[in-house]
């Protein structure tokens, strides 16, 4: 057999055990004891790499967590459970002094060492429910940087998908982490409402999330309040079943029989031991020792068939061996958590499955076994303190934030929309502060503090700032209203003359006012606006009744203007010179159209110079008769700026005409040698001939302007 058969294995794998020898009843019951260890290992060993566990129950603070023992009962516990008096407890008591002692000294032996002691709390927190080692898989996340809605969520997944029972450090650190930022949350609400003017005696403040996360928490409370209740009972009669088997084996022995039957009676209580049940995690260590301690009596009693006895130590000393041996490769292994883990295991299977070896080496094994364990309790602390040192980093970067919020509620704004860029901001930096990770324990509660009162004095800043805002608007809001009274007051009056100064005034008031509160916003300006369209809408309608001879004169301009657009010239220019002027002559009768609506003329005297233009005629000609045509648009008895201009114009082209001539003729003397033909020569004296002809042309313009006035 090889030096680690029948050893559970980390994987949870075994290997099969061979013999040449035939098997004896004791032989075989060696094996089925092997077996059944190996089984109990399979069962219970995890291999999960993400698996975290401390070995101690959390106690939740608003950001990190506390260590207390295992053996420690849990919030939940200590509410679902009643201190019991049990039977048992007494017969445990009436133990004879000398036992007394004698278990007190085997308890002193395997618990009197911090790593021995983390085992045994957690293997005796496991011993009260074979399901309670589940708790070991579920997932721990980091709920500090959740926010109150995901925190929700988290619960109602833990109760979905997890036993009631394997979730309570996880519920637990869940709940202080919602209350912390719910806290958080009621402050600021409990300050804007006593800065709105109301009494603090009447503030109330829930929300959807809180209502949520306390049905939840209920629904828990409840289902774990029953688990504890229907467990407690069990975990009492067993305790009684394996107490009495504790006396049956001391009974064992006084009993005057066979040897062999004495031996198999105590194989049948070994059997029912294992067998009994879980008990109370603050039983087990005591019954545990008190359960080796007769066991190792009564083997010290088979002195007299040493054969019984040796074969059972020689099985419990190989295969203790080979729990040392597995213990000291795992001290080799880096992953902390997973060998604490099967550590665990290795601990409730020598205590659980193993009996006692021959007492020459019990001091021995025990000893190597502990310094095993405390290597790799070692390096679990020291696992440990390097997150320590990276809470630590956590402090420094969560003491830079809470900085930063401090300068920016320092930094006081004057617009909202510098506000509103600051909140953002604040909104990051909290995000950012929750994310940052857990800090020492010893400075938790001030560096939360801390937190919340920089973030409090920022939100007061704010809160003043939209207090006095709304005081404002309020303000606005009446100013407005009084707007809107006057607009009402006026909407149906006849005095179009006087009142639409008024309306025009009130409209040009309102803009200048400025913001009121949004929720009557819409309100207000839906109303104002009403009144308003309303005045507006019955003058525009009056004036168009009066005016309906204007619009009559606009339809027949827009109508003759369409014809003269689809007029197609003949051959003879005198005719079509005819009909222009008669179409302009008829434009001119129409009449006025309405004053928005003038835009038409300029379209009838375009389209009346297009055709001028397409006419072949003389250019001079051409150019007089589209003149005569304009004056007569300029023409009018009342107003003679449309005239003045023109004749203003024409002044001003004639003179820079004579100007240019000027020029040219000066010019000319440049070329006194040279020939009349010379073609640069010749291109002047065209050019003086064109722009005298020109000027002849402007003259005869302003002759006609002239005779305008007369």
């Amino acid at each position: 057999m090889s030096e680690n058969d029948n050893l559970p294995k980390a994987d949870g794998k075994k290997e099969v055990e061979s013999t040449e020898t035939t098997p004896t009843p004791e032989t075989t019951r060696e094996v089925e004891i092997e077996s059944e260890i190996e089984h109990e290992k399979d069962a219970e060993i995890k291999t999960a790499d993400t698996e975290v566990e401390t070995g101690t129950e959390i106690e939740t603070t608003s950001e990190n967590v506390t260590e207390k023992p295992k053996d420690a009962k849990t919030e939940d516990e200590t509410d679902a459970q009643t201190d019991v008096e049990t039977e048992s407890d007494t017969a445990i008591d009436e133990e004879d002094t000398e036992t007394e002692d004698e278990v007190a000294a085997v308890t002193k032996k395997t618990s009197n060492v911090d790593h021995v002691d983390e085992i045994e709390a957690s293997n005796a927190e496991d011993a009260e429910d074979e399901s309670n080692a589940e708790r070991h898989e579920v997932e721990e996340k980091d709920y500090h940087a959740m926010s109150m809605k995901e925190l929700a969520t988290e619960l109602n997944r833990l109760l979905k998908h997890h036993k009631i029972q394997t979730i309570s450090k996880n519920v637990n650190e869940i709940k202080s982490e919602f209350n912390a930022k719910f806290s958080e949350l009621l402050d600021e609400k409990k300050e804007e409402f006593i800065e709105d003017g109301g009494n603090e005696i009447d503030f109330y403040y829930t929300n959807d999330t809180k209502k949520l996360f306390n049905s939840l928490y209920k629904d828990y409370k409840q289902s774990i309040g029953a688990y504890y209740k229907e467990r407690e009972q069990n975990l009492k009669q067993n305790l009684e079943d394996r107490l009495q088997i504790i006396e049956d084996i001391k009974g064992l022995l006084n009993v005057e029989e066979n040897m062999g039957t004495t031996y198999k009676h105590f194989k049948e209580l070994q059997e029912n031991w294992r067998n009994a049940g879980p008990i109370p995690r603050d039983k087990y260590n005591n019954a545990w020792n008190t359960y080796h301690h007769h066991v190792e009596r009564f083997y010290d009693f088979l002195h007299l068939n040493n054969d019984l006895r040796d074969m059972d130590f020689k099985h419990n000393y190989d295969q203790k061996l080979k729990i040392i041996e597995r213990a000291e490769e795992l001290a080799q292994d880096e992953n902390t958590n997973r060998s604490f883990r099967e550590l665990q295991v290795l601990h409730k299977l020598w205590k659980e499955e193993l009996g006692p070896v021959g007492k020459e080496h019990r001091e021995e094994i025990w000893e190597r076994f502990s310094n095993a364990t405390k290597a790799i309790h070692d390096k679990r602390q020291a696992y440990f303190a390097d997150m320590d040192k990276a809470h630590e980093k956590n402090l420094e970067r969560k003491e830079e934030i809470i900085s930063q919020i401090t300068a920016i509620a320092e930094d006081k704004a004057s617009s909202h929309s510098a506000w509103q860029k600051k909140i953002k901001e604040i909104e990051a930096l909290r995000d950012a502060f929750f994310k940052a990770g857990k800090v020492p324990i010893k400075v938790n509660e001030a560096t939360w503090a801390k937190f919340k009162d920089a973030v409090r004095t920022f939100n007061r800043g704010k809160n003043k700032f939209y207090k006095d805002l709304k005081k404002d608007q309020y303000e606005n809001l009446k100013k407005k209203k009084e707007l809107i009274q006057i607009a009402e007051d006026n909407k149906d009056s006849e005095d179009f003359k006087t009142v639409t100064p008024l309306m025009k005034k009130i409209q040009s008031d309102w803009k200048k006012i400025g913001h009121v509160p949004r929720r009557d916003s819409d309100k207000i300006w839906k109303q104002f606006k009403k009144a308003c369209n309303h005045y507006f809408d019955r003058m525009h309608a009056q004036r168009k009744a009066q005016d309906q001879h204007l619009y009559d004169a606009f339809d027949k301009k827009v109508k003759l203007l369409d014809d003269l657009k689809a007029m197609e010239l003949s051959d003879d220019p005198k005719a079509d010179v005819d009909i222009l002027k008669s179409k302009i002559s008829e434009w001119k009768d129409i009449g006025h159209v309405p004053q928005n609506k003038r835009y038409i003329d300029g379209k009838f005297y375009k389209a009346i110079d297009d055709a001028f233009d397409k006419l072949k005629m003389d250019k001079s000609k051409l150019e007089m008769i589209k003149f005569d045509s304009k004056l007569e648009n300029l023409a009018s008895p009342d107003d003679t700026r449309l005239l003045d201009n023109e004749y203003n114009f024409i002044k001003k082209r004639m003179s820079e005409i004579k100007s240019e001539i000027n020029q040219l003729e000066n010019n000319l003397q440049f070329f006194s040698n040279v020939k009349s033909d010379n073609p640069l020569v010749k291109d002047v004296h065209k050019n003086i001939a064109n722009h005298k002809k020109e000027l002849e042309t402007w003259k005869k313009k302003l002759s006609k302007v002239r005779g305008m006035y007369s």
